[in-house]
C-alpha cells in the first residue's frame, strides 16, 4: 500500500496480500462534513462507552501532524474493538459528520498497520500554542488564577509547560531555587518529553500532556496554601510541586499505551529526580548543600508512606504540604475521570481501585451542579423560572416602585429661524376627461320581503286529521 500524495511523506503501509493499494493521505485539519475517509492515522484514545439507550460504541481519537479528530465506531463494535489499541497506526475508512459543531469520523472499517514503513513525525500532533494570559500576581485575588481543566488532555501539554515556566520566573524569589528549576525545564530530555508525557499509566492524568497539567495544578495549589500558612517557605513549596513527578518523562513512555520504560521499572522517578537534582546543583556555582538536601527530601518523601514507595517520611512542613497537595490533585483527577467514563446518572459502578461507588449526581444545594454534568443534560434539567403568583387585584392596583427623579436638563438655546422655502413650481393642469355615458337603469327584481319555507315532510305526506280529545272538547292544532 502506497500513498498518492507527492507533496508529503505520508503513510506508506506495507501490503498484506501482495498487492499495493494507493491511499491518498488527507490530514485531520482538512476533513469536512460529508467527506469520505480512507487514510492513515495514529490512535491516541480508545474507550468503550455505553449510551443511555444501552447501545455500546467506541470513542476514538485519531491524530496526525495537522491535529486530531474524534471518531466513533457504532457498528461491528465487538469485531473491531480487539483489532487495534492506543498507539497503533490504522487505516480508517468511513465518513465525516458534524457533531456539536466539530467534525467527527464515523468509522465503517479499520485496519491495523505495520509501523515499520511509516514516518512517526507525520503522526505527532502539533503542540497547542501557549495562551497569552499570565498567572495572577501576588497582589491579585487567588480566584483570578484559573485552575487547569481536569482531563481535557489532548494538546494542552505545551500550554501548561509555558505557564509553568511563567510561574517559576514570576513567583520564585530565591535565586538558587529559580536557577535549579529553570535548569530542569531547559534540560533537553525534560523539554522534549514534558509536553507529551502522561502523569500515570491509568490512575490519574493518564493522557498525553497530563503530567504538565498535574504539575501546574499542584504549583497553583501551593500558592494558595502558602498564603494560608505563611510559616511554610513558598519557594520550597513551588520547587517541590514542580520536581516531585517531573522525571516521569523518562519513567513512562508517551507511546504504545503508556508503558513503563526499563529505567522506570528498575530505578523509578523518585530516585531519577534525586539524581537529576545532584547533577544540576553541581553545575550551579556555590549552590548551598543544605538547600540541595531539602529539595531532595521533598522529592523522596512526596509519596508520604514507606509502603507507598517513599524512601523517607515527610519531616518538614514543606514536604508534608507537597505530599498532601499531590495526593489531593491526583485523587480528584482520578475520581472525575472515572465519573466521565461511567455511563450512569447518579452513582458510578463500584471502582475496584477505591472499593466504593462515587456520587456523580447534582449537589443537593441551590447551585445543584454535578461534578461532570453535561451540557445537554443540564438543559433538560434546567428548572423554569418562577413567576409571581397572580392575585385578584387588578394590575393597575399593584404598587409600582418610585422612579428616581431625573436630573434637570439644561435649557436648550433657541433655534435659529429657518429660511423661507422657495415657492413650488405650479404643475400644468390635467386635461379634463370626457363624461361617461349614463348607464340604463336596471330592471327591478321581484323579491318578497320575507321568505317562508315549508318542511319537506309537509310536501311529501298528506296531513292527518287532528285527533279529538277524549272529553269531547276541542284542542288547538
Amino acid at each position: 500500500m502506497t500513498t498518492d500524495n507527492p507533496t508529503d511523506n505520508s503513510a506508506t503501509p506495507s501490503p498484506t496480500d501482495g498487492s499495493e493499494e494507493q491511499v491518498r493521505k488527507v490530514y485531520a485539519k482538512d476533513l469536512r462534513e460529508k467527506d469520505q475517509v480512507n487514510t492513515v492515522f495514529r490512535v491516541t484514545k480508545k474507550e468503550r462507552v455505553t449510551a443511555r439507550s444501552g447501545k455500546v460504541f467506541l470513542s476514538v481519537v485519531l491524530v496526525d501532524k495537522s491535529g486530531e479528530i474524534d471518531a466513533r465506531v457504532f457498528e461491528n463494535v465487538e469485531a473491531l474493538e480487539p483489532a487495534f489499541n492506543v498507539g497503533d497506526y490504522v487505516l480508517a475508512r468511513g465518513n465525516i459528520i458534524s457533531f456539536h459543531g466539530k467534525s467527527q469520523v464515523v468509522i465503517e472499517g479499520l485496519e491495523k498497520l505495520d509501523p515499520g514503513p511509516l514516518d512517526p513525525k507525520e503522526f505527532d500532533a502539533p503542540p497547542a500554542p501557549a495562551r497569552e494570559d499570565k498567572p495572577a500576581r501576588e497582589d491579585k485575588p487567588a480566584r483570578e488564577e484559573a485552575a487547569p481543566k481536569t482531563g481535557d488532555g489532548h494538546g494542552g501539554g505545551a500550554r501548561a509547560v509555558g505557564q509553568i515556566r511563567e510561574l517559576v520566573a514570576d513567583r520564585v524569589n530565591d535565586p538558587n531555587v529559580k536557577a535549579l528549576l529553570l535548569a530542569f525545564l531547559d534540560d533537553p530530555q525534560i523539554a522534549a518529553g514534558l509536553p507529551h508525557a502522561p502523569a500515570a499509566k491509568g490512575v490519574h492524568h493518564a493522557y498525553r500532556g497530563g503530567l504538565a497539567d498535574h504539575l501546574l495544578s499542584v504549583m497553583r495549589l501551593t500558592l494558595r496554601v502558602a498564603d494560608h500558612y505563611p510559616m511554610a517557605d513558598r519557594d520550597l513549596l513551588m520547587a517541590g510541586a514542580l520536581l516531585h513527578d517531573i522525571m516521569k518523562v523518562a519513567e513512562i513512555s508517551s507511546d504504545k499505551g503508556f508503558e513503563y520504560t526499563d529505567e522506570g521499572k528498575l530505578v523509578g522517578h523518585l530516585v531519577m529526580t534525586a539524581q537529576k537534582i545532584r547533577e544540576k546543583t553541581l553545575a550551579i556555582p556555590h549552590f548551598p548543600p543544605l538547600l540541595e538536601q531539602h529539595l531532595t527530601h521533598l522529592v523522596l518523601a512526596h509519596h508520604g508512606r514507606l509502603e507507598y514507595g517513599s524512601p523517607k517520611l515527610p519531616m518538614t512542613l514543606e514536604a508534608h504540604i507537597v505530599h498532601a497537595l499531590d495526593s489531593l490533585d491526583s485523587r480528584i483527577a482520578s475520581w472525575v475521570e472515572a465519573m466521565q467514563r461511567d455511563p450512569n446518572e447518579k452513582w458510578t459502578e463500584n471502582l475496584k481501585l477505591y472499593d466504593r461507588q462515587l456520587w456523580k449526581g447534582p449537589a443537593p444545594t441551590q447551585r445543584g451542579r454535578a461534578p461532570v454534568e453535561r451540557r445537554a443534560r443540564k438543559d433538560k434539567e434546567r428548572k423554569p423560572k418562577e413567576r409571581p403568583e397572580k392575585t385578584g387585584a387588578p394590575a393597575g392596583d399593584a404598587p409600582r416602585a418610585e422612579r428616581p427623579e431625573r436630573a434637570e436638563r439644561p435649557e436648550r438655546p433657541p433655534r435659529e429661524p429657518r429660511p423661507p422655502r422657495e415657492p413650488r413650481e405650479q404643475k400644468e393642469p390635467r386635461e379634463q376627461r370626457e363624461p361617461r355615458e349614463a348607464r340604463p337603469p336596471r330592471e327591478p327584481v321581484n323579491v318578497p320581503k320575507e321568505l317562508t319555507f315549508k318542511p319537506f315532510s309537509v310536501l311529501t305526506n298528506k296531513p292527518e286529521p287532528a285527533a279529538k280529545p277524549e272529553d269531547g272538547s276541542d284542542s288547538e292544532s
